[in-house]
């Protein structure tokens, strides 16, 4: 305990010895005790000069006087205990002033490293490939792959003659003849597997030739294959009809197998046709090949667009809730399709025109209005669609994604290879098992997001396949009817009689 006494205001008698000693030096109070007031005048409190009225003390008398009890309280707290008040409360308050700016500095801290970690949770540790490709292994197993268009089915009848028990899909036929031959064959269950694809759609290809002849009865043979070939190897894949089943077949770790037929003319101009395809599982339709048809023009001719019968063939293809394919369709038909439709449109296969001149490829004026649609654009690896030669690599693949991105978005890009129905893969993309490089790839860039990346790989399409199939139930809900239109009759001696 500290004590401090104020020197009182009285004159004090002095020993004669002291006095003769002093010799007019001012000697501090009380042996000298330190003023721990924060007054400005600090000088120390001196002894009066010896006085002889009655009020003078013996300084030892005075020395020994007794302590003020604790008891007494004085009416007014003198200056030296405000300040003792003062400083504990100083000391208080610093106490608690340091306490808060630790309590801050650690919340900060805590702030940091909890957005470190959520920003490594979304973003990943991307600076090694092993690191990238496991990112993309995780973002795989939540979204299915969505591959948009594959031509396996032609290659099986071109090499089989549609034949399932003529080979094994479950074995690699890059080592089985004529397949390991052939440079149009990319295609099998264990490179599908490495690759993660959750959904493929396969091609109901029928070529231009056939049109007006066999060509429905081909359309029908492929998409029965399909149907046997999925069901043939039902431990790694599963037909599906709807968008919830693709969703639903991929949390079950198998493929979701779905069915495109590719060219109008496969419909023998005939809504019951593509009413029939529909029921058996074709759910998109690619409006032409390589040839115009009766009522859509394709991309060799670019001045042909959808003609009445097409027009139909698009109202119907809204009711029952059938994807609309773009792919080879020429610019008048694409601009007339996406006035007409009441859902979304996609391009199964094509890529980006101002990176490779060519009319299998979509400008950015469609591109656009394929945003506005709602629609998706699925880019192609075929080299002579994406650098117009015979050779192309997974960074020029890339090229093609990033401009349709920066002009139509990233809702509305996705990935349709083309696999078994080109020669020519990109260097780095040559089979199906290389998707995963295509999306590491795109990780290096700090532009694309795991986000971005699942919208790629697989939400995308789903969006659009829902979206129609919206459509579908809406005018289901309406009450519209099935149309049927029929096409201006043509005459021909495969024609037994004019509808």
């Amino acid at each position: 305990m500290e004590l401090r006494w104020n020197c009182v205001e009285s004159q004090v008698s002095l020993p004669e010895t002291l006095i003769a000693t002093r010799t007019n030096v001012e000697t501090p109070c009380f042996g000298g005790l330190p003023d721990v007031t924060e007054h400005a005048n600090r000088h120390p409190l001196t002894l009066r000069e010896p006085s002889t009225n009655s009020e003078s003390l013996d300084i030892s008398t005075h020395q020994k006087a007794p302590l003020p009890s604790r008891s007494s309280s004085p009416t007014t707290p003198s200056a030296q205990q405000k300040e003792i008040t003062k400083r504990k409360l100083n000391r208080k308050c610093g106490f608690c002033t340091c306490l808060a700016i630790f309590f801050l500095i650690s919340c900060a801290l805590i702030g940091i490293l909890v957005i470190h970690f959520i920003w490594s949770e979304n973003s990943g540790d991307r600076e090694s490939q092993d690191q990238r490709l496991k990112i993309v292994r995780r973002l795989l197993r939540e979204t299915p792959l969505i591959d948009g268009h594959n031509d396996l089915p032609w290659n099986i009848r071109r090499f089989a003659h549609n034949r399932l028990e003529y080979l094994n899909l479950s074995e690699g036929l890059d080592r089985t003849e004529p397949w390991n031959r052939s440079p149009w064959s990319q295609t099998d269950l264990p490179r599908m597997k490495r690759g993660l694809i959750g959904a493929q759609f396969w091609s109901a290809y029928v070529p231009c030739e056939a049109q007006g002849l066999d060509a429905v009865q081909l359309a029908v043979e492929q998409i029965d294959l399909i149907r046997r070939f999925s069901d043939s190897y039902r431990r790694h894949m599963v037909l599906v009809l709807s968008s919830t089943d693709i969703s639903a077949v991929h949390r079950n770790g198998l493929i979701a197998s779905l069915i495109g037929v590719e060219g109008g003319h496969a419909l023998g101009s005939s809504l019951a046709v593509l009413r029939s395809m529909y029921t058996l599982g074709a759910r998109y339709l690619t409006l032409t090949h390589t040839c115009d048809n009766r009522w859509a023009g394709s991309a060799t001719s670019t001045d042909t667009g959808l003609g009445s019968f097409g027009r139909a063939i698009i109202k119907e293809m809204n009711r029952l809730g059938m994807m609309i394919d773009l792919s080879h369709s020429s610019d008048a038909t694409a601009k007339d399709v996406l006035r007409e439709t009441r859902a979304p449109v996609i391009f199964s296969h094509s890529a980006a025109r101002s990176i490779c001149n060519s009319t299998r490829n979509i400008g950015d004026d469609i591109l656009r209005d394929v945003a506005d649609n709602g629609g998706i654009v699925m880019v192609s690896f075929y080299s002579l669609h994406i650098t117009c030669t015979r050779s192309s690599t997974i960074r020029d693949v890339i090229t093609h994604i990033n401009y349709i991105r920066s002009i139509a978005g990233v809702q509305h890009i996705g990935i349709g290879a083309g696999y078994d129905g080109i020669d020519s893969p990109p260097l780095g993309l040559e089979d199906t098992s290389k998707y995963p490089l295509l999306f590491n790839e795109l990780l290096k860039d700090p532009n694309w997001t795991e986000e971005d990346i699942s919208l790629l790989a697989g939400k995308n399409f789903l969006r659009v396949f829902k979206s129609v199939e919206n459509v579908r139930d809406y005018w289901k809900r309406a009450g519209i009817s099935p149309l049927e239109t029929i096409s201006p009759p043509k005459h021909s001696s495969c024609t037994y009689m004019p509808s």
